[in-house]
């Protein structure tokens, strides 16, 4: 059989989709801010040795 798809069914897939890309990116900058703290922090605290 041939299900007729109606313009709010597309429109809730399409936010879905958005929803799941957003996640993704802020599960990937998550561990990617986790994995590069430590390197940060040294940079920051070396800077502010140089400043002192």
């Amino acid at each position: 059989m041939i299900r007729h798809i109606n313009k709010t069914e597309i429109q809730g897939q399409t936010l879905v989709e958005y929803a799941l890309i957003i996640a993704l990116i802020a599960v990937v900058l998550i561990v990617a801010l986790n994995a590069l703290s430590g390197g940060i922090g040294n940079t920051f605290e070396a800077a502010t040795e140089a400043l002192e």
